[in-house]
């Protein structure tokens, strides 16, 4: 693993304002605030479209040219001396988890924002135009699936697809709600060129946190399949039915719950395996569930292991199920393979650190990110700062001020030196 402890100083290309960071992160945390102290602001709703205003009307004070693609991706342009060259892009998401925190995906988007002032207030032109990108559902909480706004742009996903995906009640869809809340846009969602695109994120792990080092150059990104499973068994009057007789959709989406946990550590270096999602129906105090549907989240950095992951764990549903005599779907809902980053893209990061004297190691991401669909369309790169303790997707999530303005500071020379500056 590479580490540099120390880099030789030069100047910066311009001035971060970390107060004016930490200001804007703060202000759109307000956005769906929770009693915990974290953000539940979950895509496609009107926290999300609120979100997207307070965004848009900063984009417009900073004089970037604001457009909105298909997907309700909000992409906004600072021009460069040669406006026909593919742009530098940046940028992550404003949407969160229901008890999600403020800096997952909105350290990106505001990270990227503040490079834009940043360039602005020392009147510093780049050749190529940079443009730092909202990309819309990157959680995937109410369509399953996640990030299918930037898989659409990278050529993943189809546009009609992803327009007709259901939300998980199935009472209405995601063209239909970025209808609703006016981010229907009519841009081309991808089929263009881009020269590269960095995302800041906060680590979302501990790694950073317990070395002490500021920046993590992202080498890739864990491959991952997600699944929805149901579970169909035989309703009943919960005091009548005798133990044995009983058809419990419950327990024996339990069983497999607990079988999947187990699996986990049947491979080494061991995946994570995570249900995060459950249905119950009907949902009854007094009444044996007849179906429970429940999703898995499998992740391991290597292809091949996570082939043979996806192997087991449909026997090991399927074993389950035929013991119970209960009715097994499985669904694959989404699938990625392993990242792996453009190594100029990584080297940016790591030359970016040198040149301002900041420490950083390779790193590897455990999460999922916009960036992963975007290395396939684009030179891409990634950016981690620390987040406290490695808590992330939690009202406890928090970052320090000065590692946000740091990892921006890393953003913005590598932005800048890749557009070129004039």
């Amino acid at each position: 693993m590479a580490v540099s402890d120390s880099g030789t100083a030069s100047g910066p290309v311009a001035a971060v304002d970390g107060d004016r960071l930490w200001a804007a992160l703060m202000e759109m945390a307000r956005i769906g605030a929770t009693p915990g102290g974290g953000v539940g602001r979950l895509a496609l709703t009107d926290l999300d479209r609120d979100g997207r205003d307070l965004f848009v009307s900063w984009c417009q004070e900073a004089s970037l040219e604001v457009r909105i693609d298909r997907m309700g991706n909000i992409r906004a342009r600072r021009p460069g001396t040669k406006p026909d060259a593919p742009p530098v892009m940046t940028g992550s998401h404003l949407d969160t988890q229901p008890l999600g925190g403020k800096f997952d995906g909105a350290y990106g988007v505001l990270a990227g924002l503040e490079v834009m002032r940043a360039l602005n207030d020392a009147a510093v032109e780049t050749r190529a135009p940079l443009e730092v990108v909202v990309w819309s559902d990157e959680e995937g909480v109410r369509f399953a699936g996640g990030a299918m706004a930037s898989a659409v742009f990278a050529g993943r996903f189809g546009l009609d697809q992803a327009l007709a995906l259901p939300d998980r009640e199935g009472t209405t869809t995601f063209g239909e709600e970025l209808a609703r809340i006016g981010y229907d846009g009519d841009a081309p969602c991808g089929g263009e060129p881009v020269s590269a695109f960095f995302e800041a994120q906060i680590e979302q792990g501990p790694v950073l946190d317990a070395a002490g080092t500021p920046i993590g150059a992202v080498l890739g990104a864990q491959g991952q399949r997600c699944y929805l499973v149901t579970v169909t068994g035989e309703e009943g009057h919960a005091g009548t039915l005798p133990m044995d007789l009983r058809r419990d959709a419950m327990v024996g989406a339990a069983r497999m719950i607990d079988a999947l946990n187990g699996l986990a550590f049947e491979f080494e270096p061991n995946p994570v395996i995570t249900t995060g999602y459950l249905a119950v129906r009907p949902n009854s105090r007094n009444t044996i569930p007849g179906q429970v549907t429940f999703s898995i989240d499998a992740r391991h950095p290597d292809d091949a292991t996570m082939t043979a992951i996806d192997a087991q764990l449909r026997a090991v549903l399927k074993k389950t199920a035929d013991q119970a005599g209960l009715g097994l779907e499985l669904t694959q809902t989404s699938a990625r393979d392993a990242v792996v980053f453009d190594p100029a893209c990584v080297q940016a990061v790591r030359d970016a650190a040198d040149r301002l004297g900041v420490a950083w190691r390779d790193i590897h991401s455990g999460a999922g990110h916009d960036a992963c669909n975007l290395a396939l369309c684009a030179p891409t790169g990634m950016i981690f700062v620390p987040c406290d303790d490695g808590i992330s997707h939690n009202e406890r999530e928090a970052a320090r001020p000065e590692n946000l303005a740091t990892g921006c500071r890393i953003l913005l020379d590598a932005m800048a030196r890749w557009a070129g500056t004039v």
